[in-house]
């Protein structure tokens, strides 16, 4: 009987059906790691990256803050891509905008003087 179908095509149609369940349930493999990483990692260092560029953008004069490199300060001045502040009487430091780290609450510096 095996003169009326052909062995190489016989095993080729059968590598085919069964490689296309494979590529499918690698595709939601896939899919799913590349799910976690976004739910994980990408999406809450979105979050973080907008709540950092609101609070830059709502500085004023008067706000007190701490830098990345652990600076306090006073707020005296603001520009647009700049911001003055002062460490101590008469020293004024400008930095970037985006070294900012956080908004003290106000009366930190005052709190710290006491001690």
């Amino acid at each position: 009987m095996n003169f009326l179908i052909n062995n190489a095509y016989a095993d080729q149609v059968a590598a085919q059906s069964a490689a296309q369940p494979e590529l499918i349930s690698q595709l939601m493999i896939f899919g799913g790691i590349f799910l976690i990483f976004y739910l994980l990692f990408i999406r809450p260092q979105n979050k973080k990256m907008k709540e950092h560029k609101a609070m830059v953008a709502a500085l004023k004069k008067g706000d007190e803050i701490l830098t990345n490199g652990g600076v306090l300060g006073k707020i005296t001045g603001v520009h647009e891509n700049f911001v003055s502040i002062e460490v101590s009487k008469e020293v004024n430091l400008n930095i970037q905008r985006d070294a900012i780290a956080s908004l003290m609450p106000k009366g930190t510096i005052k709190s710290l003087k006491n001690t």
